[in-house]
């Protein structure tokens, strides 16, 4: 059984854990390096993680994997994105980390033909093009520049390896470093950019064993994307937490065949970590949960009503499945609490209007991949 990224986190425990829950190996395995590096090479090394022949889908199962219903709400927001832009003659849909392409094919399938036809689909992945994708989706290993229409990142950021920190005896906070075994040890002060990231968004100097993740990197990797787009929408969506409530001890994570595991950057398995949305977000951004984001868009859990199983059997079965869909989707504790960081480019919100990320609490995310 694949594991659903919306639930596992939710079950994890909040007991003050300094050293991560990762069991002492026997030897060494490696240099000892930060977690940004490490990661990045268990992930996207040459024999890293993403580039396994089976794709994530083969460890996890996202929003995008648990219903098509995900797919139909993109491809709805494309349309008010479409809308919003005046129906331009080409409209862009791009899937930042796109997996095997699973979300851009739902989205085209879903589409409107006349909306479809306008449509230049792009996957944006460091794995080879899998065998038997629809031939409009344009596989790249870099996103496109200049687009116009709707760039949507689903669970991407959480992947963006960052750096993890620990609180030493003395209060003070240095780097974790990890061998390719999973052991640890502390290194460095922080300092720099890094130092000062902290101070504004994730404050953990004083007690000993506080643990958090440096999150510039993925302030900075959302800032490009979001720079690629010359007019219409970004849309970030991934389990996250805001200021007031940031993890004391972080939220570094590993899945494997299906299971939540200690992380171990050798490559078997993925490596995440719960994204600061408040931080990345841009001027004009809004962050939403996902279970308000998928509401207006037309996704609803409400049960069809019995007397559609007297006049049409088939289409009450249908509607009971999507329904039940629906429910997991937006469930509290789960895909429902993922936060959607909105930001607009050159249009109007088109979910309406609502907070700016500076001042609203919701989107906290408290799912896990």
């Amino acid at each position: 059984m694949v594991h659903d990224r919306g639930s596992a986190e939710a079950d994890r425990s909040a007991a003050p854990d300094p050293h991560g829950s990762r069991p002492p190996a026997p030897g060494g395995a490696g240099p000892w390096l930060p977690w940004r590096a490490a990661t990045e090479e268990a992930l996207y090394g040459p024999h890293g993680f993403y580039r396994r022949p089976e794709g994530p889908a083969g460890h996890f199962r996202t929003s995008v994997h648990a219903s098509a219903l995900y797919a139909g709400a993109v491809a709805r927001l494309l349309c008010r994105v479409d809308a919003a832009l005046g129906h331009p003659r080409e409209l862009a849909c791009v899937d930042m980390g796109a997996g095997r392409g699973e979300l851009g094919a739902g989205v085209l399938a879903a589409l409107p033909a006349e909306v479809a036809a306008r449509t230049r689909a792009y996957a944006v992945e460091i794995a080879d093009r899998p065998d038997g994708l629809d031939h409009r989706i344009e596989w790249c290993a870099e996103p496109p520049e200049r687009v116009t229409g709707l760039l949507f990142a689903n669970e991407w950021l959480d992947n963006v390896p960052v750096d993890v920190v620990e609180v030493d005896a003395a209060g003070t906070p240095r780097l974790v470093l990890v061998r390719e075994d999973g052991r640890e040890r502390l290194g460095e002060p922080v300092g720099g950019e890094e130092a000062a990231w902290l101070e504004r968004w994730w404050p953990v100097a004083g007690e000993e064993g506080l643990r958090a993740e440096i999150g510039l990197p993925r302030d900075r990797a959302w800032a490009a994307a979001v720079a690629g787009v010359e007019r219409g929408l970004a849309v970030a969506v991934d389990y996250a937490h805001l200021a007031d409530a940031r993890p004391p001890f972080g939220t570094l994570t590993g899945f494997r065949e299906g299971r939540e595991t200690a992380p171990v950057p050798d490559g078997s398995g993925d490596i995440t970590a719960h994204v600061a949305l408040d931080a990345c977000a841009l001027p004009g951004a809004r962050l939403l949960t996902q279970r308000d984001a998928l509401r207006a868009l037309g996704v609803t859990a409400g049960r069809p009503p019995l007397s559609l199983a007297t006049t049409d059997p088939t289409a009450y079965v249908r509607a009971l499945a999507g329904a039940g869909e629906a429910a997991e989707l937006t469930a509290p504790g789960g895909l429902g609490d993922f936060g959607w960081l909105i930001q607009p480019v050159g249009i109007p919100h088109p979910l309406g209007e609502g907070d700016t990320a500076s001042d609203t609490p919701s989107g906290t995310g408290h799912g896990a991949e």
